[in-house]
């Protein structure tokens, strides 16, 4: 009896270790934190000073593209500053009196981080701004002559925002942040450290070759970094042994379309709709979004950033428009006169 009741208890135990690992896989201090080296040396100066004055951390607004570490960075802000941290997201909080909610639950010192703050509604925003300046909540009860105001003072707290729109903020939100951060693309080398530490907690056994491999596939995101691993992990216990190793990486990698440069068969839809259909003329987000069957968030946020930063398309005030390096990738002849 005592052994089937160990039979299926096990794996819930085993499941469970499983989701500690995976959440361990985030960085918890500035010094795990690998990249960014500019922002963490900025945070790490700030982080000091406000424990030093014994008051609350300025407020932070993050950006960037989606998956460097904006997340995972408010966390370790909090952990720096010893304090709680509670997180929402911008479509999270429709009614002001969400927010109200929020704000009054936090302790002193607190972290209120809000994912996707540019979606805040109007009307949230409003009440956002006493708080964030002078720590106070403005209420009105009741409607008509018998509508008062009442002021709740709130406890000191810091307020970390992530956007991947920072342009659509609006300009007094924007003003009211003390630090403001963007988060670049990762180099190899830093994914490359990125993959062999998340191999090292997942009890992953790879090779350095392997690590790069992974790293140069991953389009400057350490969210896909670590995608990507635990895929090849995949292929490496059921073709392999356990190990991975270079032939095992570009296996997998290959299995998943993703090419030498870390593109997906979205992105060279992408940039054949733009060499093919378009002859390489100018051509406008919404059209290609629609071409491709995306959405037009999705091709800003997700696709566009990379393929600009490698030098595959550029911005026009016309539109967008492929350049040399993409149709050399692609296989197609470039015409300069064009």
């Amino acid at each position: 009896m005592e052994l089937e009741e160990n039979k299926l208890i096990c794996p819930e135990l085993q499941d469970t270790t499983e989701e500690r690992m995976e959440n361990t896989l985030r960085p918890q201090k500035l010094k795990d934190y690998i990249g960014q080296d500019k922002v963490k040396e900025n945070m790490k100066i700030y982080i000091e000073a406000a424990k030093k004055r014994g008051e609350p951390l300025d407020h932070v607004l993050l950006y960037g593209p989606p998956g460097l570490g904006k997340t995972t960075l408010a966390n370790i802000i909090s952990n720096e500053m010893n304090s709680n941290i509670k997180i929402t997201s911008g479509p999270a909080i429709e009614k002001p009196g969400d927010l109200a909610a929020i704000l009054t639950g936090l302790n002193e010192f607190d972290v209120l981080f809000i994912d996707e703050i540019h979606r805040l509604n109007k009307s949230v925003e409003e009440i956002l701004y006493p708080a964030l300046e002078d720590y106070t909540l403005d209420i009105i009860i009741g409607k008509g002559p018998e509508a008062k105001s009442i002021r709740i003072d709130l406890p000191k707290f810091t307020l970390i925002g992530a956007t991947t729109r920072a342009g659509s903020l609006t300009t007094p939100l924007r003003d009211r942040f003390g630090i403001i951060h963007r988060l670049e693309l990762y180099s190899i080398e830093n994914l490359s450290k990125i993959v062999k530490r998340s191999a090292k907690i997942l009890n992953i056994e790879i090779d350095d070759t392997s690590c790069m491999e992974i790293a140069r596939r991953s389009r400057g995101t350490p969210r896909i970094a670590n995608r990507l691993l635990k895929r090849v992990r995949d292929y490496a216990l059921v073709v392999g042994n356990g190990y991975i190793d270079l032939k095992i990486t570009k296996l997998a990698l290959n299995q998943l379309e993703i090419d030498e440069l870390g593109l997906d068969e979205i992105d060279r839809k992408l940039l054949e709709t733009m060499i093919l259909t378009y002859k390489g003329r100018p051509v406008g987000i919404d059209t290609l979004a629609t071409t491709i069957g995306e959405e037009i968030e999705t091709v800003e946020d997700v696709y566009e950033p990379y393929l600009i930063q490698i030098g595959f398309i550029a911005r026009t005030p016309r539109g967008r428009i492929p350049l040399k390096q993409a149709y050399e990738h692609m296989g197609y002849l470039y015409e300069e006169d064009k």
